[in-house]
């Protein structure tokens, strides 16, 4: 399968409405922000989404969440090391006729987001692999989204009605608790995929309208209780597929053509010789 042909950049739109879209560990689990107030969600949790919607859609994922992986498989070195992905324990220990490379291009073959987003193999001093690190560059960059203006969180303090542990004479330290929300808020992030890393990866014309169709039902089977269902959802994604591997143009000019206001609609500036098409979320 030939390597992506064509440079393209893309903007996702969507909308929060009483939902924490990415809580900080750091900060009590609030929904993130930066200094200015301006709510964030960083790339890692949107991949992670991207992931779980490649995954759903029946492509081999190989980090897979523990809450939905369908292989068993307990670690990621598991899953690297498996018979059933036709690898095996010999196939990270490196030879003459096994070098980084050919390596590279196994694990590359075997999973879209490896292909896609990159990903370093890093084992420890025990084993045929020792020492072994093996970074692999993915093609498929995407940046953290911010909010279209400084968003008003909500927190609600909340009471379990029954303890965890303990007698049940008295209620347990871990009985009361607060939750965190973004009351409403438009979302932008960009991203963009380089058919110069795709050529080193294997990543496809094909693996880029994988990652097209998911991207309008990108919270689509992401439920829970800090983001109900239809509490997060695309607009609209704008995807620029420009007419050569090197673009006409740069990511950042491509990028800052795209307005997006309050109330999530958008002004688009048009490039010459580069139309981008606009699609509705689901």
């Amino acid at each position: 399968m030939s390597a992506l042909s064509h440079k393209i950049d893309f903007a996702i739109i969507f909308s929060v409405k009483n939902a924490n879209p990415n809580g900080d560990p750091l900060n009590g689990n609030r929904p993130r922000t930066d200094y200015d107030g301006f709510g964030e969600i960083t790339d890692v949790c949107l991949k992670r989404k991207m992931r779980d919607r490649l995954q759903t859609a029946g492509h081999a994922i190989f980090v897979q969440s523990d809450e939905k992986k369908t292989d068993g498989m307990v670690s990621l070195k598991a899953r690297a090391e498996s018979d059933e992905y036709g690898l095996g324990k010999n196939a990270f220990k490196p030879s003459k006729d096994n070098t980084k490379d050919e390596i590279a291009k196994k694990v590359c073959a075997k999973w879209l987001d490896v292909r896609a987003f990159g990903q370093v193999f890093a084992f420890g001093k025990e084993g045929d692999a020792a020492g072994v690190s093996i970074a692999i560059r993915g093609p498929v960059t995407i940046q953290s989204a911010f909010s279209h203006e400084p968003v008003s969180i909500t927190s609600t303090q909340i009471t379990k009605s029954v303890n965890s542990e303990g007698d049940g004479t008295k209620k347990g330290s871990d009985t009361m608790g607060m939750k965190h929300r973004v009351d409403s808020a438009v979302y932008v992030v960009y991203g963009a995929m380089t058919p110069q890393l795709a050529d080193k990866t294997g990543f496809s014309d094909a693996d880029a309208d994988n990652i097209k169709a998911i991207l309008p039902k990108l919270f689509e089977g992401d439920a829970s209780s800090a983001r109900p269902e239809g509490s997060m959802a695309v607009s609209k994604v704008i995807w620029w597929q420009h007419n050569s591997k090197a673009g006409q143009y740069s990511s950042a000019k491509v990028h800052g053509s795209l307005a997006v206001n309050a109330d999530g609609s958008f002004e688009l500036k048009r490039l010459d010789g580069l139309d981008p098409e606009e699609i509705d979320g689901f």
